[in-house]
């Protein structure tokens, strides 16, 4: 068993700090990056209110999320029709890969995600950050069968 300690301070175990590497900022919030290892990743995703997230898809990353704070619309392909849910504290959502999806927050909002390690696996289709791949460079979707 590994023990990490990202007190106050800075100090663990090893005499080093973590938490440089534990944030990554985003052009809509921040990622905290608690987990990583070769079988899965854990993260808390903080996106500002009226902020979104890539409509996105992944090749091979398998998802799980828990809104733990906060009110946001989850876009999600189901039966080939984009269908928009309110999700709010205690909602969560398994996407597998080759669905499209994309959070936007109506307020302040806090996630939990649980996924497989593929960090770069993501097809980005829209992006209002202007991050979105040109059509002759996004990767196929995933046959679902």
């Amino acid at each position: 068993m590994t023990l990490h300690s990202n007190s106050a301070n800075g100090d663990d175990s090893c005499g080093t700090d973590d938490r440089r590497d534990m944030r990554v900022d985003k052009p809509w919030g921040y990622e905290l990056r608690w987990a990583k290892t070769d079988r899965y990743v854990g993260k808390v995703i903080h996106i500002d209110a009226g902020h979104a997230l890539s409509l996105q898809y992944h090749n091979v990353k398998d998802e799980t999320i828990l809104v733990w704070s906060g009110r946001l619309l989850f876009e999600i392909e189901e039966g080939g029709q984009r269908v928009t849910r309110e999700m709010g504290p205690g909602d969560s959502v398994h996407v597998t890969p080759g669905t499209v999806h994309r959070m936007t927050a109506i307020e302040d909002t806090d996630i939990f995600e649980v996924s497989t390690p593929e960090l770069e696996d993501v097809v980005r289709l829209e992006d209002r950050y202007g991050r979105a791949q040109p059509p002759d460079c996004a990767v196929p979707k995933a046959s679902s069968s």
